[in-house]
């Protein structure tokens, strides 16, 4: 029996070979720079991919016997820089982040869920407390 593989297999294998000639970890950890004065300065980047292939088997007219495909993919790649490692000399070590533009109304949420919580369990012992004194 001859096992035949599917053009969607091929369509999908040189998507992801490509993306992963993009992205290695030197993406994410960037190459350290070092500075005149010793310090080493290391780039920290967030890496975002999306991957998505699809496709159809289809007869025609002329092609009744064996169906046809029709395929494709795409991908995407957004990088973003995120904080430096910076090593001094003396080999202290420290995260400058990169201060970003304000996010979307769901980071903004859940950014602000600990303060709320917080704000919540302190308005239910101010009243516990008052009902335990009377």
């Amino acid at each position: 029996m001859e096992n035949k593989q599917h053009p969607i297999q091929g369509v999908m294998d040189t998507a992801m070979q490509n993306i992963k000639e993009m992205v290695d970890v030197n993406t994410i950890i960037g190459t350290p720079i070092n500075a005149p004065d010793g310090t080493m300065i290391i780039p920290v980047s967030k890496v975002g991919v999306g991957f998505a292939s699809g496709g159809s088997d289809f007869t025609t007219k002329n092609s009744a016997e064996s169906p046809n495909f029709g395929g494709g993919s795409g991908a995407g790649i957004t990088i973003s820089p995120i904080a430096f490692l910076v090593v001094s000399p003396k080999g202290e070590v420290s995260l400058m982040p990169i201060s970003q533009p304000a996010g979307n109304a769901v980071d903004k949420i859940v950014d602000s869920v600990p303060g709320v919580i917080e704000q919540i369990k302190n308005i239910f012992g101010k009243k516990n407390e008052a009902d335990a004194e009377e």
